[in-house]
């Protein structure tokens, strides 16, 4: 349970954006999404390389 403490006066909005951080941190959306369909552990193994080879590149780029 996500729990955001809110001090006197403070903003609803500000709360709200503290409490969206906090969820999005969690990954409990990526997860569901994962969850909604089996993804074969190679294929799964294919994207993270991929990725991986992205994230290189971008930093090679950046040099």
């Amino acid at each position: 349970m996500l729990i955001v403490p809110i001090k006197e006066g403070e903003n609803i909005e500000r709360a709200l954006k503290k409490f969206k951080r906090k969820f999005e941190k969690t990954g409990t959306v990526k997860e569901i999404r994962a969850r909604q369909a089996f993804e074969k552990p190679s294929v799964k193994r294919r994207e993270e390389s991929r990725h991986a080879i992205y994230v290189q590149k971008m930093f090679q780029t950046q040099d």
